[in-house]
């Protein structure tokens, strides 16, 4: 079972407690959508019950675990909103992870011609045209965060702040360029390997912005059966590799 948003998840519930009651919940950042639904079918084949899986921005789901959503485990796109469930003592202590580490990479749609090298105040302004650069909510979500991370550090973010597409989430963010309603964007690289109807233009170096990890954790309390067993799935080498397959890093 598949929910785009943790509100769905809660609204499964709320229709069919009887049949969800003892689903393990999985909140995950929604650039892992590709990597977690192939690695949940791998989880079921080995004789485990589909996890119910609620993708969205790693701030959204991590308010939705504040506010008692049924989560087991919680990936997020960042350490801050991790950090965000710790100090509330919302995780199992000892159960958190590093789990993947990921890079922001500058996109067009596949049939743009645009041209940038990435650097110290590159044209990027100019590059938009009428256009706007499509990111996830800079001031909330991890990989909007990055990038005005990376912007500050390349001296064009001033020139860019009032040029922005926000998303909701990174994915929102690359559907904005995936169907020409903004000219370029900025997305994690696995997000752009996996819509080809997006190019990448240029990577941001890596020493513009925080170190991308992906942390992992058990919700406290346990909500839900096979939390524990399913992060120990996580860090599995058969795991690791599907990761890899859709361009994640490992730890």
């Amino acid at each position: 079972m598949v929910y785009r948003g943790a509100l769905l998840i809660a609204f499964a519930l709320a229709i069919a407690p009887g049949a969800c009651a003892q689903a393990l919940t999985l909140f995950a950042a929604a650039s892992l959508k590709n990597a977690l639904d192939e690695l949940n079918g791998a989880w079921r084949a080995s004789g485990h019950p589909a996890a119910v899986v609620a993708y969205g921005s790693s701030s959204a789901l991590a308010k939705q675990i504040e506010n008692g959503a049924p989560a087991a485990v919680f990936i997020s796109a960042d350490a801050d909103w991790m950090n965000y469930l710790e100090q509330r003592g919302l995780l199992r202590s000892g159960s958190r992870i590093n789990l993947l580490r990921n890079e922001i990479v500058l996109i067009a749609p596949v049939d743009s011609t645009v041209s940038l090298a990435i650097g110290p105040r590159f044209p990027l302004v100019e590059a938009l045209g009428s256009g706007r650069l499509a990111m996830a909510d800079p001031d909330h979500v991890p990989a909007g965060k990055y990038g005005k991370s990376a912007l500050e550090a390349l001296g064009v973010w001033s020139s860019l702040s009032s040029r922005i597409a926000r998303g909701e989430d990174v994915r929102a963010a690359l559907n904005f360029v995936a169907r020409g309603e903004a000219p370029l964007g900025i997305v994690y690289r696995t997000d752009a390997a996996s819509e080809p109807r997006v190019r990448i233009v240029g990577a941001f170096p890596a020493n513009t912005h925080p170190p991308i990890v992906y942390p992992a954790a058990l919700v406290a309390p346990a909500k839900g059966d096979g939390g524990a067993e399913f992060l120990a799935f996580l860090k599995s080498s058969a795991a690791g590799a599907i990761f890899r397959k859709h361009g994640f890093l490992t730890h």
